[in-house]
Parts: structure tokens; C-alpha cells; sequence
């Protein structure tokens, strides 16, 4: 059964923080590309993070956009999470 599911891209939909595709830094942020297979393509998702004073505060996003390749899905999750720390800084964690 998971060789036909693997097959057919059923199952895959891990939860996005399991498996982190990469990660980058951005004006003291970190954002991780966590797209994950959804029906056959790749939905955008990400984390962004800032550790201060020890401590490490997360906003995580999806978008509705899918991709056939998971490079172009990483790729639009990193400009997504530096367009949300560029649009709302620190605020995004409020």
C-alpha cells in the first residue's frame, strides 16, 4: 500500500516543521523552506525565527501556492519569509 501511495503522491503531507528543506539568514531572521507534498505538488510553506535573549519565537506560513518542483517551491517559500520580515519585522511574532 505506501509503494502505491508513494506512487501516486498520496501520503506525503508530512507536518511542513518535520522536514526543513533548508534554511537561510535574513536581517537576523531565519527562514526555513518546509514545502511539502500535497496531492501530487508541492505546497509553499516556511518558518521564520528569531532567537533573542535565548529564546526562539516562530511564525509559521503557508501560502495556496503549488508547485511541480520542490526548487521552485523552497525558492518561493524564501522570498515569502523575507517579504514577511521585510512587511511586519518583529511584529510577525505578536
Amino acid at each position: 500500500m505506501s509503494f502505491l501511495k508513494k506512487l501516486f503522491g498520496l501520503g506525503d503531507g508530512a507536518p511542513a516543521a518535520d522536514k526543513p528543506v533548508e534554511t537561510q539568514e535574513y536581517k537576523g531572521f531565519k527562514i526555513a523552506a518546509t514545502p511539502f507534498k500535497d496531492g501530487g505538488q508541492w505546497q509553499l510553506c516556511g518558518v521564520v525565527s528569531l532567537e533573542e535573549d535565548g529564546v526562539t519565537r516562530e511564525h509559521r506560513f503557508i501560502r495556496a501556492d503549488k508547485f511541480s518542483d520542490v526548487d521552485q517551491a523552497k525558492e518561493m517559500a524564501f522570498e515569502k519569509g523575507r517579504l514577511i520580515v521585510d512587511q511586519l519585522g518583529k511584529s510577525v511574532f505578536n
